[in-house]
């Protein structure tokens, strides 16, 4: 399994962004697509993940109300999607796609089994 993420960049406050997560190869073998990020010198936290089947969103208290998440599965092209309004300094970071195998959703990374490269989200004051 391959994610590729793509649309990160800066962006004054108050601004928007939409993350692209393109996920190739066995599709069958996750469930679960999450996207998380990481500041410098913080941990790594959740920010919001979708269930591919079923189509339900998780949203992290923090972004709740800004963000969302979405999914598309046309064309055999399998397209995770983070729509970010109302940026805030504070959402600077690396952002990380991530998909977990189980149908069930966690926050945790660790239980995420593959993960993008990242991309760079700078939000200026």
């Amino acid at each position: 399994v391959q994610l590729v993420e793509s649309g990160g960049g800066l962006v004054q406050a108050g601004g928007s962004l939409r993350l692209s997560c393109a996920a190739s190869g066995r599709q069958y073998s996750w469930n679960v697509m999450g996207w998380f990020r990481q500041a410098a010198g913080n941990e790594r936290e959740f920010v919001a993940a979708i269930t591919w089947s079923g189509g339900d969103t998780y949203i992290a208290d923090s972004v709740k109300g800004r963000f969302t998440i979405s999914r598309s599965r046309d064309n055999a092209e399998n397209m995770g999607y983070l729509q970010m309004n109302s940026l805030k300094p504070a959402d600077t970071a690396v952002y990380y796609c991530a998909a977990k195998s189980g149908g069930l959703f966690n926050p945790t990374p660790r239980t995420y089994d593959y993960w993008g490269q990242g991309t760079q989200v700078t939000v200026s004051s």
